[in-house]
């Protein structure tokens, strides 16, 4: 698999995932979190489908970022994998139903496997994009970045589990905020896929005219 052909297939299984949970949100009862679709009837397949192909986009990147660049990006490669084996492990372990006051062990399992995937993926763009040229690629990929770590904050700071949720109502719209997150960082992995495979502006370069060569000088005098 060549990058071009891993950079299309992380575009092309974030934009699976997202039809995918595009479905969940309008074919079925509405949920306050995206992964509360699995405890409802008819959810739990396109949740798994959701998880599973964002997953496969973030090892698709990875291992595209192996084949071009691999001494500059092993951080972001190492985050992708975390993000991508946290995806696959909120799809194993299901999220404890919204009513339950008691927190399971798969539901502890799913809140910190996503919490892993909602904390790499934006670390992930920000290394990727670090010490690279003010170009407009990797500047997207450097806003997307900060928006999903926005994001990020705004959301714990509603989720009704932090201390901070009374005091700015949260529990009306941490719901909304996650979708918010889901989507920065969807946006985010498509921006990576193409801003590591775009074409660098190829540099002119006119030749050197040669030089003439100088005849030889004689150390023989003429007679």
């Amino acid at each position: 698999m060549t990058p071009l052909q891993s950079a299309w297939g992380a575009v092309c299984g974030t934009v699976v995932s997202a039809c995918a949970l595009a479905y969940a949100q309008v074919a079925l009862p509405t949920q306050p979190l995206l992964s509360d679709y699995a405890l409802v009837s008819g959810g739990l397949v396109p949740v798994l489908v959701g998880m599973l192909a964002l997953a496969g986009a973030c090892l698709c990147l990875a291992y595209g970022l192996a084949a071009s660049d691999p001494a500059r990006t092993a951080a972001t490669r190492v985050l992708l994998v975390a993000g991508a084996a946290g995806l696959m492990m909120s799809a194993i372990f299901p999220t404890d139903p919204g009513d339950s006051q008691i927190g399971s062990l798969t539901g502890e399992i799913h809140r910190w496997a996503a919490a892993v995937v909602f904390t790499s993926l934006p670390v992930a763009g920000w290394t990727l994009a670090r010490g690279r040229a003010a170009a407009p690629r990797w500047n997207a990929v450097r806003a997307l970045s900060v928006t999903s770590a926005a994001m990020l904050a705004f959301y714990l700071a509603a989720h009704p589990a932090s201390i901070t949720s009374p005091l700015i109502g949260g529990a009306g719209y941490y719901g909304p905020l996650e979708r918010g997150v889901v989507l920065a960082e969807m946006a985010l992995l498509v921006a990576m896929a193409l801003a590591a495979v775009a074409k660098r502006p190829a540099v002119r370069t006119q030749p050197v005219p040669a030089r003439p060569e100088r005849p030889e000088r004689s150390d023989r005098l003429a007679a």
